[in-house]
């Protein structure tokens, strides 16, 4: 039965304490006190009992929030970056080759020893270019000897006979010689299609860069190999006129004696030219640093025959880096020289470098899904360059393609479709409310709110299906 509410009884309302105010009141109460029903202990427990229950099923059965994570709407600096990975270059790398042929002696410095202009780097034995300025000299010194007696000298038979072998001999030197340009010509021709195809593969990504510089270094010996072979062939045909020569000279030696002593002048004149290139060769024996910097690696680090131009080892100052960036030629649009790179650094703050360069043409690369993409490089410059880097190392980079200040942001995280707008659901007073927003520039973390937010605002991250308009929701 449910109790009828007791009205207030009339009182006084000049003075509330007037005994006939007080009588009055109780006179009133005790009035209603008869007509409700006289309840016992027990049945008070019970009556207790039965209204905590109802509170009990009515808290149960009313849904409980929803714990969100949620973050503020600010107003502040927007950058827009491309995000790509890169890696660090060299802006000067120097190869140090072979001048000569010669035996290599084995290299005693280790990638990361520092250099300074004239440090000893690479030594070629000197013995055998030393033996052949000794023979060189030794010839000088006979074809001066003979020049001085030549007046008492006449030719005899066997003299003339010696001259037509060796005219016979420098006539099959050179067709040899002959036959070996013509080895070396059909080399080269071989190594350039050879080179030619390894650019077409490694432009595909069949194979790595070092297959493609290995098949230019082939190319480029075997160019030196034909050089030289054209070089043998035409000492060999001097050496078929100068052996004609010698024989008419035999032969007119009795008349005139004054042409001999001319032909001893050349051969001598010859010679000083062989001996001052062999004493020059013997000189570059020492391979010196043309610059101050590091050791970056040892091409060529046990003793070995090597020939002229055989790379020995590379030299650097990885104090003077650059960053070469790959990006999509999409993106590559959107930057311009001298734009802001962000390179990251595990537990240290980001370094900051500068666009230098987007080079103008780009390359096929295949992506890690087996896509193929035109990739462009980017090329920037470190503002500081921390001694941690070397050359090649991977990096991180962001490069700033768009920076406004002031801007009204929120958490990227916020945003969800909702038909053809963007929306974001705002917390006011413990409950979500879903709000329109226009959406401006995106950088990978937050977005650019042109009008639906202000600043200060609550939004919750990540939303999900939980999510509806006025659901009750507790900040986790």
């Amino acid at each position: 039965m449910k109790p009828t509410p007791l009205p207030d009884p009339p009182t006084n309302q000049t003075n509330p304490d007037h005994p006939t105010s007080v009588a009055a009141r109780n006179q009133v109460r005790r009035g209603w006190q008869k007509r409700l029903p006289q309840l016992s202990p027990k049945q008070w427990g019970y009556l207790m009992l039965a209204i905590a229950t109802l509170i009990l099923v009515v808290w149960a059965f009313q849904p409980a929030p929803v714990r969100v994570d949620v973050g503020t709407v600010e107003q502040g600096r927007l950058q827009v970056t491309v995000e790509a990975e890169g890696k660090t270059r060299l802006r000067d790398r120097y190869t140090i080759a072979a001048p000569v042929n010669g035996h290599l002696e084995r290299i005693t410095l280790n990638p990361g020893d520092r250099v300074q202009p004239g440090t000893l780097v690479a030594r070629i034995e000197p013995l055998p270019l030393t033996a052949a300025v000794e023979e060189a000299l030794g010839r000088l010194a006979e074809w001066k000897a003979q020049r001085a007696g030549v007046e008492t000298q006449r030719p005899k038979t066997e003299t003339l006979a010696q001259a037509t072998l060796r005219i016979q001999k420098a006539e099959a030197d050179h067709r040899q010689a002959a036959a070996q340009v013509a080895q070396a010509q059909a080399a080269l021709e071989q190594a350039q299609r050879d080179r030619e195809r390894a650019q077409q593969l490694e432009a595909s990504g069949a194979i790595p860069r070092k297959d493609r510089e290995l098949a230019e270094l082939n190319e480029t010996t075997k160019a030196k190999e034909l050089e030289a072979s054209r070089l043998a062939a035409k000492a060999a045909a001097s050496e078929v006129e100068v052996a004609r020569a010698a024989l008419a000279v035999l032969q007119q030696e009795r008349s005139d004696p004054d042409y001999l002593l001319r032909v001893y002048d050349a051969r001598i004149a010859s010679t000083e030219a062989e001996l001052a290139k062999l004493r020059d060769d013997a000189n570059r024996t020492d391979i010196r640093s043309p610059i101050q910097g590091q050791v970056i690696r040892v091409l060529q680090k046990s003793a070995q025959y090597v020939t002229q131009g055989t790379p020995l080892l590379e030299l650097g100052d990885v104090s003077h880096l650059e960053l070469v960036i790959d990006v999509l030629s999409s993106d590559a649009e959107q930057i311009q020289p001298g734009a802001a790179i962000w390179i990251e650094r595990q537990d240290a703050p980001p370094l900051q470098a500068r666009v230098r360069q987007v080079e103008p043409g780009a390359f096929t690369k295949v992506s890690a899904l087996g896509v193929e993409e035109q990739r462009v490089n980017v090329i920037g410059d470190f503002v500081d360059t921390p001694p941690s880097l070397g050359d090649a190392y991977r990096v991180e980079s962001h490069i700033v393609v768009w920076e406004g200040n002031n801007v009204v942001k929120v958490p990227l995280s916020a945003l969800f479709r909702c038909e053809q707008e963007w929306c974001v659901f705002v917390v006011h007073e413990h409950r979500a409310q879903q709000r329109s927003v226009a959406v401006g520039r995106r950088s990978h973390v937050e977005a650019e709110i042109r009008h639906g937010l202000t600043a200060g605002d609550i939004v919750i991250l990540h939303p999900n299906e939980q999510i509806t308009p006025g659901k009750r929701v507790a900040v986790r």
